[in-house]
């Protein structure tokens, strides 16, 4: 198969297609968010970001599974082998493991600073050690392995427009976003995440507002200020939606887009939050299509984009 990646004709075999193929269905399946996100990007594009997630996913999976810790450790150490195999080209296209076919493919026609694989299997070893983080600074350190580094590998298939001013910060900015998109998960999962014996908002945190018992029920801890614990992590992750949002500008308009919809659905999940703190006890917060939608086309639009180039102007993000 023939595809035009930016001005030039490439040949994708139909293993490699394949491979792809798979990782786009995994995507599909396994995060619709990114999956909305990603829709909005040119095909080789698209391509290259769901074999990242197809990797990241199996990352995840091997840590968020019911296999004893050192069992988990021992195949976390395999697919750090195997991206090894990616990064030294070792990987042949009629290897049978589809998502390090379709890795190694991307990784051959774009940039991906790949050593960000081996951050997010570092944070997931933290997961499976059972860490818990006293300050902010100890959970920045685990989301930047977790989520900045998968900002810093979308910016290398993203790339940025030629001669764009500020493009030496393009990758802290990419950091950035992905701590913001990490932090917004915690708060929308903390349930989920107690069920299963996971805490991830700093202790400082939860005993600045009495919230230390933990969140193993459908209501706050007794005698806690929850919905002031929500409030201020809300602020945090705003302030850094606010900072990584200047990446924005540098990026061609449907990169720029496919940032703006995902970034975009996560601030009104905080949005969300915001208004109703208690409803992450209740269940998982979403947002209904039709709001998806709605951001997916103010991002194409480039409305965000430009937003964000004015304030950076003024000097107001």
């Amino acid at each position: 198969m023939s595809r035009t990646v930016e001005g030039q004709t490439t040949y994708t075999s139909a293993p490699v297609q394949a491979a792809y193929s798979y990782c786009e269905a995994v995507t599909g399946q396994q995060a619709r968010n990114f999956a909305y996100g990603i829709r909005l990007l040119p095909y080789e594009k698209r391509q290259a970001m769901s074999a990242l997630y197809a990797f990241s996913r199996r990352v995840d999976d091997i840590g968020d599974g019911a296999l004893e810790p050192e069992t988990k450790r021992t195949r976390l150490e395999g697919t750090r082998e195997l991206l090894d195999r990616i990064r030294e080209g070792a990987v042949d296209e009629d290897d049978t493991d589809p998502v390090a076919v379709a890795l190694a493919d991307a990784a051959r026609r774009f940039p991906l600073p790949l050593g960000g694989l081996d951050e997010l299997i570092d944070g997931v070893l933290m997961d499976v050690r059972g860490e818990h983080y006293e300050t902010w600074d100890d959970l920045r350190t685990y989301c930047r392995c977790v989520a900045g580094a998968i900002g810093r590998l979308s910016l290398g298939v993203f790339g940025t427009e030629p001669g764009v001013p500020g493009a030496d910060r393009a990758a802290e900015y990419a950091d950035t976003l992905g701590l913001a998109l990490q932090l917004t998960n915690i708060l929308r999962d903390v349930r989920e995440d107690a069920g299963n014996g996971r805490t991830y908002l700093p202790a400082d945190d939860l005993a600045k507002f009495g919230c230390s018992e933990g969140f193993h029920r459908a209501t706050p801890p007794a005698g806690s200020d929850f919905a002031g614990l929500v409030h201020y992590e809300v602020r945090r992750a705003r302030a850094l939606f606010a900072e990584g949002y200047r990446l924005l500008p540098m990026l061609d308009r449907r990169s720029g887009a496919c940032v703006a919809a995902m970034a975009g659905i996560y601030r009104r999940l905080l949005d969300r939050i915001e208004r109703d703190p208690e409803a992450v006890l209740r269940g998982r917060v979403s947002l209904p299509g039709h709001e998806k939608a709605y951001v997916a086309v103010r991002g194409l639009s480039g409305l965000d984009a430009r937003h964000i180039s004015r304030r950076t102007a003024r000097g107001r993000v």
